[in-house]
């Protein structure tokens, strides 16, 4: 055996407890980075249930049942939960709760109902959202109406990708005295985002749906044809579709009406330029000339038009003859149609859906394309629109074929004349569309 000097037993005792100092000190500062990761993964998951009684429709009970159950969490994480095991099952914890209030969201997601005098349901009208299959995809529509026996509306949003279901419904609510307002979620957007398969996605899809969702709507309703209205991107779709099937449609209504991608983007790439220079905006005038005008391919396209169209557009609300409200985005955000995760996809599918289709849309003129059509079609313009220049449309209207067409001129308004003037827009669409083509 070993003989150790009274020297070395001290060195070796003195190592020993260096050794488990060192031990105590690694494990304190493990357990202090986990809680403080588990901390802010906590605090993160507790968004999900914070946010449910603001902008959801999940009844009051559901919230605060989650709502006790994260307290109980934390305060087990942070008071009793001494070792590794133990924590991490309370945050996993804590983010099952997560999960559970983003699904219980989804499930409860609702379009208000439309009220009577007596503040109850109106007898005989709509108001639902509903899951449909077209074309073997499940997708959303919203049906709203104060009478089931009005004629059948289609509202197709603008984008691609992009969702109208509160906007529509608070802007144009006045529509629904007098049609059955059926608001589609096309694939990509919105509710209806997980329909889109972004490495297929193609401008015919869209108008095979539309078609099959149109066949949907007259068989529910019992109808021969329904109206179509369109804007910005929902008017290509819209006479893609009346082209293809006039005998399902009564009239079109295009709204800030799309004609010629290409030649729109490069008036707007230069417009934009044009004022960025005017302004001195270096920022900007750096940006665009390094990403040249358009067409784009590949990565990025979304990022590169959302520049110049969102330049324009904050150029657009700083006029002073526009004179409507704008958009209320975080307020629709907020709607209780949506759930937490289709308010995450409100954005997110709309860029993911520009980002697929844009790129297959710079070849489309539809004054070559859609030279003709066999029902009535109504263009209303935003007179100050620089997004789509109004005198595109106002030019493809005198060229088009049709047994009737007319344009009818917002004076204050911009790319959204539905929003600016949403009053006019409704007082169109019933005293002129409906009223001129009726049975």
């Amino acid at each position: 055996m070993r003989s150790l000097t009274n020297e070395q037993m001290t060195k070796e005792l003195t190592q020993v407890r260096h050794d488990n100092r060192a031990g105590r000190i690694g494990r304190r500062i493990g357990m202090f980075l986990l809680t403080l990761v588990g901390g802010l993964v906590a605090l993160i998951s507790l968004l999900p249930v914070g946010l449910l009684p603001l902008v959801t429709a999940v009844p009051l009970p559901f919230f605060l049942l989650l709502a006790a159950a994260d307290l109980a969490l934390l305060g087990y994480l942070f008071v009793r939960a001494e070792t590794v095991l133990l924590r991490t099952a309370v945050i996993g914890g804590l983010l099952a709760v997560s999960v559970l209030a983003v699904l219980l969201s989804q499930w409860y997601a609702t379009t208000p109902p439309i009220l009577g005098a007596d503040g109850n349901p109106l007898p005989g009208s709509i108001a639902e959202l509903e899951a449909v299959e077209l074309n073997g995809r499940t997708q959303w529509i919203s049906l709203r109406g104060q009478d089931t026996n009005k004629p059948v509306l289609l509202f197709l949003a603008g984008g691609p990708g992009g969702t109208q279901l509160a906007a529509t419904r608070k802007m144009l609510g006045g529509l629904e005295e007098h049609f059955v307002v059926v608001n589609w979620e096309q694939p990509g957007a919105g509710k209806s985002y997980r329909a889109a398969d972004f490495s297929s996605l193609t401008p015919e899809q869209y108008i095979a749906d539309g078609h099959e969702l149109t066949l949907y709507l007259l068989e529910r309703f019992d109808e021969e044809k329904i109206y179509i209205m369109g804007e910005s991107w929902g008017t290509l779709l819209g006479l893609w579709l009346v082209q293809d099937h006039p005998e399902r449609y009564h009239a079109f209504a295009g709204i800030a009406q799309m004609v010629a991608f290409l030649e729109t983007d490069t008036y707007d790439y230069n417009l934009a330029l044009e004022i960025a220079e005017e302004r001195g905006d270096t920022n900007t005038i750096d940006a665009l000339r390094q990403q040249g005008p358009p067409p784009y391919y590949g990565d990025g396209v979304a990022l590169k038009v959302t520049r110049y169209v969102m330049y324009l557009s904050q150029y657009m609300m700083q006029n002073p003859a526009i004179t409507g409200p704008g958009y209320d985005t975080f307020g629709d955000i907020g709607a209780p149609e949506y759930g937490l995760y289709d308010k995450v996809n409100y954005f997110w599918g709309l860029l993911r859906t520009m980002e697929t289709l844009w790129p297959q849309l710079w070849d489309v003129d539809m004054r070559q394309q859609v030279p003709q059509v066999d029902v009535p079609v109504y263009f209303m313009e935003g007179r100050h629109d620089v997004n789509a220049p109004p005198e595109l449309a106002e030019d493809y209207l005198q060229k088009l074929d049709a047994p009737h067409k007319e344009l009818i001129w917002f004076e204050h308004s911009g790319h959204s004349p539905w929003v600016d003037e949403a009053e006019k827009t409704v007082d169109v669409m019933v005293n002129t569309v409906l009223a001129n083509t009726t049975p």
